[in-house]
């Protein structure tokens, strides 16, 4: 173990970043008490940029590239994300583990014009930056206006309780991070509203050829959430996990059965699609798969994806 004794985590230096990079290291130091991690904090490009430019116009690297250029650098031995936040490709020689049991997977509604999704007022503006989030809130309630919102999840909030927004849609995970769930109103049912890829899921981002961290890391694997989310990314596969379609997987690993939910929308919007199967946790990746398949026939789908 001395080449992994002394490491160093990366992280976004965001309130909600730094919970989950300490819930992290102190697992792994619960199980080996002779590491000593440092943590090194990590100003991305989507950090340093106000501008109010929707992130799913950006992609996710905004988020990420720095921290993947310190992993590349070995200035840093690994990083941790949220899962939903890491692009679907990533640089050559990084792997991405995802770890620990599944936080709540599920979107949050936090409003203060009413207290659940179907009682907005007619006309509301609900704050979201996922194009998803915006499909699925128009599918259910067409008459709502959907406005984009940037920063971290505390701005957010203020930015609620300042009257800016009638209501915002948040991951219950997170808001649970930083101690806010008393702000939840309404969680959103995961097989109608399906979560983003990875929701709720911590990983680790490392070197491929950091053989000892993969190791260790392993060890921190919870065997359903990695069942889950393998198959979930499969379901980006299909589609195409560079496409700017909005692209939504949830897998529940239940008694050995896999319950698979997936949804696509348009571009602008307007349409979506939502499906689901479900079988053998074994067969959990070949399932999502097929269930991308039969979502891709839809004409609006099959115009971006990738098989």
């Amino acid at each position: 173990m001395t080449e992994t004794r002394q490491l160093i985590a990366g992280t976004r230096g965001s309130p909600m970043a730094l919970v989950q990079t300490d819930k992290v290291i102190a697992h792994l130091t619960g199980r080996h008490p002779e590491l000593m991690i440092a943590t090194k904090t990590i100003t991305t490009k989507g950090d340093a940029n106000d501008a109010p430019i929707p992130l799913d116009t950006v992609g996710k690297e905004w988020f990420t590239k720095e921290i993947e250029d310190e992993l590349i650098e070995r200035n840093i031995d690994f990083a941790v994300h949220s899962l939903k936040d890491v692009p679907p490709e990533l640089p050559p020689g990084l792997m991405i583990l995802p770890v620990l049991p599944r936080d709540d997977p599920r979107d949050a509604v936090i409003a203060t014009t009413a207290t659940t999704l179907a009682t907005l007022p007619k006309g509301a503006i609900v704050g979201t930056d996922s194009l998803r989030r915006k499909t699925l809130l128009l599918k259910e309630r067409p008459d709502l206006q959907v406005k984009s919102i940037r920063g971290n999840a505390n701005t957010r909030l203020q930015k609620l309780e300042a009257g800016d927004f009638d209501a915002l849609i948040m991951a219950a995970a997170g808001l649970e991070r930083i101690g806010r769930t008393e702000m939840i109103t309404e969680y959103l049912d995961g097989t109608t509203f399906v979560p983003s890829i990875g929701q709720g899921t911590l990983a680790v981002e490392i070197r491929t050829a950091r053989t000892d961290l993969i190791t260790l890391f392993t060890e921190l694997q919870d065997e359903a959430c990695r069942q889950a989310t393998m198959a979930e990314q499969a379901f980006a596969e299909v589609i195409g996990g560079g496409c700017k379609l909005p692209v939504a997987c949830y897998v529940q690993i239940e008694t050995g059965t896999a319950h698979i939910y997936g949804m696509v929308g348009s571009i602008d919007a307007a349409q979506c699609v939502i499906g689901s199967l479900q079988g053998a946790a074994t067969e959990a990746v070949g399932l999502a798969r097929q269930l991308a398949h039969k979502l891709a026939q839809e004409p609006f789908v099959a115009e971006y994806a990738r098989f």
